[in-house]
């Protein structure tokens, strides 16, 4: 597999998107290739990275057991749920983790690539920032569906 290194670079934070982020997300959104994407910022290359995908078989727990408990991400999560009516439906979330155990330089370059990283994943639904994993619960994620 060859990878196209071409990248947007972020103005506000100097943080490039490695090409792979769009395009895994993509497959996420078109062809429910993954349940969820995990992103790293590599501050060395100073760019946006896929850390890891999650299979469609994948669910929650598998989620939230992908995110570090003391270092920031960004995440993508297809949530499937039913509606009222027994209606199959998902809503593509993303999630900014920032645990409050994380080095401040972390979530401060986190923090300030998150809107224009978020800007290049076109399609999600609803956007969670979380700092402890009871700020993203299955509950949170179906308060926010509707």
């Amino acid at each position: 597999m060859r990878f196209d290194l071409r990248s947007s670079a972020n103005a506000a934070s100097g943080m490039a998107v490695h090409d792979d982020c769009k395009l895994r997300f993509m497959e996420l959104k078109a062809k429910r290739t993954y349940r969820f994407i995990v992103y790293k910022i590599e501050e060395k290359q100073k760019q946006v990275i896929v850390e890891k995908l999650g299979e469609p078989v994948q669910g929650y727990e598998d989620f939230t057991a992908s995110l570090p408990a003391d270092e920031c991400r960004y995440a993508v999560y297809d949530f499937e749920y039913l509606t009222e009516g027994n209606v199959p439906k998902s809503r593509i979330f993303f999630i900014g983790w920032s645990p409050d155990t994380a080095r401040v330089r972390s979530k401060m370059i986190y923090a300030s690539s998150k809107d224009r990283f978020r800007r290049e994943l076109d399609g999600i639904h609803v956007e969670l920032q979380a700092t402890d994993p009871t700020e993203m619960g299955l509950d949170v994620f179906k308060s926010r569906v509707n």
